[in-house]
């Protein structure tokens, strides 16, 4: 794809190869092509000429088609740049553009498969069936999560468009690229796949890692996007960015992605009967990423990973039932904060952890458990030597490296006092000694010198075996407060290649703790049924800067299920002065990096320009592209947050966003649409007392073009304080669940052959200092056809009319008189709740035909009362 094949046209209007790339033409490359059972592409473009100058085929139509036909060409791309100029910009004019390409491929009598490139300006899907086989829905995909996701959410909705022949296109495949995570490519494929979308892929295939392989060679999700019925999955829900999509196969299947777009790990769950498939008593799920086959009634249901997609083949399988049971295990982290790579959370402050296990099978599972253990580990802060943020001097140089990090280091450090490299923004949350890691790639025995903040050297001694293989070297360094520089250099000699370094991190650290600490079990979860926890989770006051680990383990039915955690202790902790000088700790950026003291410019990185909104210059600030999305730390240090924004002079033509500041959810300033032609605008926010600040940039109404916006002088106000911690004085408080039951309730003498609801009364006290309490009213008796649950009895006989109740409080509020059945919900408190008397009333309709035997009609009850914290 985009390869430039066409260097220039003869005088007789023929495209000629380029004869670098193709000495002995094209038709020769098409023809080894071809022995390997491959398919020859080739670019072109509707224009005057291509995106990069070279000869588009406008007016060469026929000519051209010829060529690529002449040439054994399979499939062309037809690209939408230099269009004529004075050519109006409609839609009927793209129509007649392409179709004309259309005519000139038809008449040369090769089976050409035909892909339009108009990026969607024209709403292709509406006319592309009739011009071309494919065409593209969005603009250019770009390799990182934001623009996969945003390529998706253009895609997703255009399924009536699509059927055999003609195919909605989100673009290429990035898999493999680096950009993204293995699993967020898992995800690229899975929805390009249940979108029945090419699969064209976008990375180098002449050496590619065996986990990308794994992806473009997984057979069951190829299948899906090949099957032969030619349907894109319609998007049944999108709450939340938990998007379930479904695809209907050729021989009744259908296929299920269940795709988390958050940046946390999220239950998601649909039904068989909403994905379309026939009733049936049970379903079996194929997994085709995990390859597990498991049986549901009905509900398809998985915990995914954030930027994560599960997908299932779904079939009405008279076998379901001898399959294990469908299940799902979900833990989700309620964190202060969360981000593109995940959940922040703040030391010595507890957070909540939910866990769940679900049983989804036709049939009750024995022994289910759930406990909540660690942290097992955790991962420092790395901070790449190769960054834009740092610093490299004189003769030191960033080059590949297969075994670094990121895929880059930087070498040829040292042999020279000028050539060093500087590390940027390595951020500590507090002044102290810390461990820091340093990862360097030698063969033999060198060594680097480190200066912390420009004081005294530190010689570090690196024994390797290669260069593309760091090994690691840890030392203790003191760090200030916020942001500091770590410079690596030998004046006399080479050093190592740096690769990264890693602030914090080890083993099994301690001082955190988890209520409730023990597993919460039940003997049995039946079908349908769920058990679920709460935990309790805090970080100790100085817990260091990383990523830590926990993990819930459940049990069920002899299944053991484990569920990965992932929570963030931030380092970069903002301080007075300018943001562009102090490290975020993730930013989203649409187009490009986020650029500092310069303009968003376009995709590479330090393009930009001087800072300008309105003609005024701004000498700092932060350059990006909506949407946008930068997350600080704040950790209730800083009390103000201000900034001049606009859309950048350099974009004359158009661009049109909204800046706004978030801190702990809560939107605290909004700049309204801001447009090109608009001056700069103050934008001022108190974050005072909170904990994490998001600045955001959105595109307004008006899609991703052109907006590359400005915070302009961008800067924080902090203060500071001085806190001594002394002994602890108090006392505990134990979880306590208290029930005390009043007199049994009698409604007296009942009157045959007359109509009357009779009544009767008895009292509970309750107390809870555990959690939220709910009192409930069962019949423990099952019953039978001849008297069934919540019904008074005599014997082998029953009253025909229910038993009903309601509670009331000492408030007098309660519930509406409802039928005991099986089991009622009477009251709930909000804890803590202690002593409070209630009233719990019930009422027996008798009527004037009713059949009564002679004796006592009565009925054991079980007063249940509950809470959610065990």
């Amino acid at each position: 794809d985009d390869c430039w094949l066409e260097k220039s046209r003869s005088a007789d209007g023929h495209l000629v190869p380029d004869p670098v790339k193709f000495p002995d033409g094209i038709k020769g490359t098409a023809d080894y092509v071809h022995s390997l059972g491959l398919k020859l592409g080739i670019y072109e473009d509707a224009g005057t000429a291509t995106c990069a100058g070279y000869p588009g085929s406008y007016g060469h139509e026929t000519t051209d088609a010829q060529d690529f036909a002449a040439w054994g060409v399979d499939y062309l791309k037809y690209d939408n740049c230099n269009q004529v100029p004075g050519t109006a910009d409609t839609q009927q004019e793209y129509i007649d553009r392409y179709s004309r390409m259309r005519d000139a491929l038809k008449a040369t009598g090769r089976n050409i498969v035909y892909s339009l490139c108009e990026w969607g300006v024209q709403n292709p899907w509406e006319w592309g069936a009739s011009v071309g086989h494919l065409w593209r829905t969005t603009g250019d995909i770009s390799d990182n999560y934001a623009s996969m996701e945003s390529r998706f959410e253009l895609n997703a909705p255009l399924s009536a468009a699509a059927g055999p022949g003609h195919w909605n296109d989100p673009d290429m495949l990035e898999v493999g690229n680096g950009g993204m995570t293995d699993t967020e490519y898992r995800s690229h494929f899975s929805l390009w796949a249940i979108m029945a979308a090419p699969l064209l892929a976008g990375t180098d295939l002449r050496n590619p890692s065996q986990a990308t392989l794994d992806i473009l060679e997984n057979k069951d999700v190829i299948a899906v996007d090949q099957d032969p019925l030619g349907k894109q999955a319609t998007v049944l829900s999108s709450a939340g960015g938990h998007w379930v999509l479904a695809k209907p196969l050729a021989n009744g299947d259908v296929a299920v992605a269940l795709f988390n777009s958050t940046a946390s790990a999220a239950p998601i769950s649909t039904s068989a009967s909403a994905a379309g498939l026939a009733s049936a008593s049970g379903y079996a799920l194929h997994d085709l990423w995990s390859k597990n086959v498991t049986g549901t009634t009905g509900t398809i249901a998985a915990n995914v990973p954030a930027h994560g997609t599960v997908i299932y083949r779904v079939a009405a399988d008279p076998n379901w039932a001898s399959y294990p049971p469908a299940t799902m295990v979900s833990a989700t982290v309620h964190a202060p904060a969360s981000g593109a790579n995940g959940d922040y959370v703040v030391p010595g402050k507890p957070f909540t952890v939910t866990g769940s296990v679900s049983n989804y099978g036709g049939v009750a599972g024995a022994g289910a458990t759930l406990q909540l253990n660690g942290p097992t580990s955790y991962d420092g802060i790395p901070y790449e030597a190769e960054a834009t943020s740092s610093t490299i001097n004189g003769g030191a140089r960033r080059s590949s490296c297969g075994g670094c990090s990121g895929g880059q280091k930087v070498g040829f450090i040292g042999n020279g006092a000028a050539n060093w490299v500087r590390l940027n923004g390595v951020s500590a949350p507090a002044a102290g000694t810390y461990d820091l890691t340093i990862y360097a790639a030698v063969s033999g025995t060198r060594s680097l010198w480190l200066s912390v903040n420009d004081g005294p050297g530190l010689q570090i001694p690196f024994t390797g075996g290669s260069f593309n293989s760091p090994v690691p070297v840890t030392v203790h360094v003191p760090l200030v407060a916020g942001a500091n520089t770590l410079r690596f250099y030998n004046d006399t000699a080479y050093g190592p290649d740096l690769d990264r370094v890693v602030l914090g991190g080890g083993a099994n650290p301690a001082g955190w703790t988890i209520s409730p600490s023990d597993p919460v079990t039940t003997p049995q979860l039946g079908a349908g049924q769920t058990l679920s926890v709460d935990w309790t989770v805090t970080p100790p006051k100085d817990a260091g800067p990383g990523t830590y680990h926990l993990e819930v383990d459940g049990t069920l039915g002899g299944q053991a299920f484990t569920v990965p955690l992932t929570v963030t202790i931030p380092a970069a902790q903002m301080q007075t002065g300018y943001l562009s000088d102090q490290q975020w700790l993730e930013a989203t950026n649409f187009w490009g990096p986020v650029e500092r003291d310069m303009s968003n410019g376009e995709q590479a990185a330090g393009d930009g320009h001087t800072l300008t909104i309105g003609g005024q210059t701004y000498a700092k600030g932060l350059g990006v592209h909506a949407y946008s999305d930068l997350l600080f730390y704040n950790g209730e240090h800083c009390a103000s947050i201000t900034s001049d924004v606009g859309v950048d002079d350099e974009k004359s033509g158009g661009g049109k966003v909204v800046f706004q500041i978030w801190a702990d959810g809560r939107e605290l300033a909004d700049s309204g649409p801001v447009t090109w032609q608009d001056g700069p605008k103050t934008l001022t926010a108190n974050i005072g007392n909170t904990e994490f600040v998001h600045l955001i940039v959105t595109n307004s109404d008006d899609g991703p073009d052109n907006d590359h916006a400005d915070w302009a002088g961008l800067q924080v106000t902090c203060g500071g304080s001085t806190s001594v911690t002394a002994p602890v004085v108090g006392g505990t408080v134990p979880a306590t669940l208290s029930l005390t039951l009043g007199a049994p309730a009698s409604f007296g003498a009942f009157t045959p052959g007359v109509d009357r609801t009779y009544s009767a009364s008895t009292t509970a006290t309750v107390t809870s200092t555990a959690g939220d309490a709910t009192l409930t009213v069962s019949d423990p008796d099952t019953g039978n056809s001849a008297h069934p649950p919540g019904h008074l009895v005599n014997g082998a006989y029953a009253l025909p009319q229910p038993l009903q109740a309601r509670g009331l409080k000492s408030d007098t509020s309660g519930t509406a008189f409802n039928p005991i059945g099986s089991s009622l919900n009477l009251l709930s408190w909000s804890a803590p709740v202690s002593n409070d008397a209630v009233t719990i009333e019930f009422q027996q309709a008798i009527g004037a035909d009713d059949p009564l035997r002679t004796g006592p009609y009565t009925k054991t009850l079980t007063y249940t009362l509950s809470t959610t914290n065990p």
